[in-house]
């Protein structure tokens, strides 16, 4: 038994006043003469006092710590480092009216960390269901070793409530943090299960705009996982955050638009004229990036970059827009806001610079630098302008620089269509060949002749020939017969494929997969190998390239070459198979949903040349063309400059009669030695 006859003494922490009312009022009478009648006090007016009244910011700059394990700055969480991020969070707060948060970026500006400090927030001061969202569950796996682990063991608020992972019925996993009051869930946005798990009050989406467009064809992820929060109603939270990517099919653009569209503006140091920072007035000596700096759009003066951390403390976000829901609002900002020491805008300059001349590095620019979407360019160019840049090879088939050969094979009803097209460097390419085959799937003959081409050799212009080193051929036609023809050429030079709706600039051509053929009226299991190819991403890239402008003959004569990916079409094509080749149009459609998306329709009916090649670019990036190093283009360029056709000696002509016959011409880019019976000629660069 205690000895002690008077009432416990306040608490660490307490006002004395609201203490002495508690002593004098609520316990008078009651026996407290035992042992831990103190401890139970202490804990019953623990819980009675309120919590502390503090936005998501204020949290974070009283109990974040920053571990060297995740942050380039590792000690306190100071949110006055990024002033920019101190609304956004405290949005995210009980308090504050808003139930959708939505917040464009670009890369690196503290986006991430401003959800991590939210869900320190909830653990500590809001306890509840909390669901986490990566773009995958191995993404979500490494966001809990590499920023939530240390989040929690380095702020001593978040470590007393939530158990170390030691043990089965810890409550703390690798995707499952559990807390007093509350979980915490991760989960990917690739987990249709993971996104149906529970009932959440707040959900924070990472990186939206990685999502998969369907949770294993279950629906859109953001959709499931926003349906979780149904039965919180007011009381919910959901943070979207992204780096936008493609107009038209960024979800995170989707969302900014949909709000009221906030942006940080900022005083000029010179006038004081509040604007929000865009990149068109950065401004640097030509081939000096180091010397940008931001002009005002007040007083055009130039703001040198050390003025910045000033005007990011006296900025303020002000909305553009008028949000169609009023619980939604959206912020904008990009890299230009970048605190000291983080990206500068000489930087800026230099990585915009280096991305000139390439559009994946301009899209990527775009997306991350500007936080901004990129606009795709599916307008059709006119097959008037193509006619008028038709040009004569000089009487050869593949002009120089022609280092290989692909087809493209479209089956038709009642024909067969095959491109033929010589790739170079910088995939500048030329149409070589453009043949038509009578007689469908059907006709054997047409096999036969289509077989043919296989060994069939093309004139280079420094007397070299070719075969065609991979033909695509597409199986959206009577497949069964396709896969025939290609299992028994041998899939070393034929590839079957597929076209698959959507871009996909990563990885535009997956496979090979086996799927099931019927030969003979025999159906073999994994009897054909087939290739995916997201040819939405390369009818993109073939109008790009059509719209390269050709160097002019001033500039050719002081010997200015093509630009990469130019596109050569010989004199001989038709005006037909030029309506074709731009007979699709690349235009924004919307589901059932309401969302919108890009998508290639055709604008007349017949579109063969596209497709094929479309078919025959598919096959360039089969054989590596997309991957091969200097070494391996240098490799083949000598090789088709050595490897020629010898000039016939008048000694030899006159006595061609009485000599042996002399061995065939050397071919570039293929083996000289005899090609054995069905077996596909190889470059001799693929084989080495």
């Amino acid at each position: 038994m205690s000895e002690r006859n008077s009432t416990p003494s306040p608490i660490s922490g307490s006002a004395s006043a609201n203490d002495d009312i508690a002593n004098d009022d609520l316990t008078e009478g009651l026996d407290l003469e035992f042992d831990g009648a103190e401890d139970i006090l202490r804990s019953w007016r623990k819980g009675m006092r309120p919590d502390a009244d503090l936005t998501v910011s204020e949290w974070a700059d009283a109990h974040r710590w920053l571990s060297s394990r995740g942050a380039a700055e590792p000690g306190r969480y100071r949110t006055a480092r990024a002033p920019y991020l101190r609304e956004i969070m405290d949005a995210l707060s009980p308090r504050h009216p808003a139930q959708r948060v939505s917040f464009m970026k670009a890369a690196q500006v503290g986006a991430t960390e401003a959800g991590n400090n939210w869900i320190g927030f909830v653990i500590h001061h809001a306890p509840g269901p909390m669901l986490a969202v990566l773009p995958t569950v191995e993404m979500a796996k490494r966001t809990s070793r590499g920023r939530l682990d240390p989040l929690i063991s380095e702020s001593p608020a978040l470590r007393e409530r939530v158990n170390p992972a030691r043990s089965r019925d810890a409550g703390n996993s690798m995707l499952s943090k559990e807390f007093p009051g509350g979980i915490l869930v991760l989960t990917g946005a690739n987990s249709p299960t993971g996104l149906r798990s529970m009932p959440a009050r707040y959900i924070f989406l990472d990186e939206v705009d990685a999502y998969p467009a369907s949770a294993d064809e279950e629906g859109d992820p953001v959709t499931l996982a926003e349906a979780r929060t149904t039965t919180f109603s007011h009381r919910r939270k959901v943070f979207l955050v992204s780096t936008p990517t493609i107009r038209g099919i960024s979800r995170i653009e989707r969302e900014f638009e949909a709000s009221d569209q906030r942006r940080y503006f900022v005083p000029c140091p010179h006038c004081g004229v509040m604007q929000w920072l865009q990149f068109e007035r950065l401004r640097w000596t030509k081939g000096k990036p180091d010397t940008a700096a931001y002009h005002c759009e007040g007083c055009e003066k130039p703001i040198a970059e050390h003025h910045k951390t000033q005007m990011l403390e006296r900025g303020e976000w002000l909305a553009t827009a008028v949000s169609a829901d009023p619980h939604a609002i959206g912020f904008h900002l990009s890299a230009l806001y970048s605190p000291l020491g983080w990206k500068s805008w000489g930087q800026i300059a230099r990585d915009w610079l280096s991305a000139q001349g390439s559009e994946e590095m301009l899209r990527a620019a775009r997306n991350t630098l500007l936080g901004e979407t990129w606009v795709e360019s599916g307008d059709a160019p006119e097959w008037q302008r193509l006619a008028e840049r038709r040009e004569a090879y000089g009487g050869a088939q593949i002009p120089v620089g022609g280092l290989f050969l692909t087809a493209g094979v479209d089956v038709q009803k009642d024909r067969i269509e095959v491109d033929v097209w010589a790739w170079g460097r910088g995939l500048e390419s030329w149409l070589v060949d453009h043949i038509v085959i009578a007689g469908g799937p059907g006709d054997p003959a047409a096999w036969d002749k289509l077989t043919a081409l296989l060994g069939r050799t093309w004139a280079c212009a420094n007397g070299a020939v070719m075969v065609i080193g991979k033909l695509a051929i597409d199986t959206g036609y009577e497949p069964p017969a396709v896969y025939a023809w290609a299992r028994k050429q041998g899939f070393e030079q034929v590839c079957p494929i597929k076209g698959l709706e959507g871009f996909n600039r990563a990885t535009p051509v997956s496979g090979p997969t086996f799927v099931d053929a019927t030969i003979g009226g025999k159906r073999l299991r994994r009897g054909a190998r087939l290739w995916s190819v997201a040819t939405a991403t390369f009818k993109t890239e073939t109008y790009r390239f059509l719209r390269l402008e050709r160097p002019s003959d001033e500039d050719r004569a002081l010997g200015v070459l093509d630009a990469p990916g130019t596109v050569h079409l010989p004199d001989w094509i038709d005006t037909e198979w030029l309506k074709q080749l731009v007979a699709e149009q690349l235009v924004t459609v919307r589901n059932k949903r309401g969302y919108a998306h890009p998508e290639w329709q055709k604008m007349r009916e017949r579109n063969e040349a596209l497709d094929t090649r479309v078919y025959a670019r598919a096959a360039a990036w089969i054989m590596g063309a997309d991957r091969w190093d200097e070494a391996t283009w240098r490799r083949l360029e000598a090789q088709a400059g050595v490897e020629t056709r010898p000039a016939a000696a008048p000694a030899a002509v006159e006595g061609a009669a009485s000599e042996p016959t002399m061995p065939a011409p050397p071919k570039a880019g293929t083996p000289t030695t005899p090609r054995r019976k069905r077996r596909a000629w190889t470059p001799n660069f693929m084989r080495g």
